[in-house]
């Protein structure tokens, strides 16, 4: 799992970017993906520094603070 460090709207979805082994990487999770997570896209979008992506299992977590 990696910390999100930053992401940005799609046309249909979010996308997260984040560090895997020194190189920037990204995942793209529609809007359905993420309702279906229980995620809030527009917090995702403001605070992504609270979330966490699993790329394997394409997931996205909300960090417990």
């Amino acid at each position: 799992m990696y910390d999100v460090e930053s992401s940005q709207k799609m046309e249909n979805g979010i996308v997260v970017f984040y560090h895997q082994n020194g190189e920037k990487k990204f995942e793209s999770f529609n809007y359905q993906e993420l309702i279906d997570q229980k995620i809030n896209a527009l917090d995702l979008l403001e605070h992504s520094h609270r979330y966490s992506v699993d790329s394997e299992l394409h997931k996205i977590y909300a960090k417990d603070d």
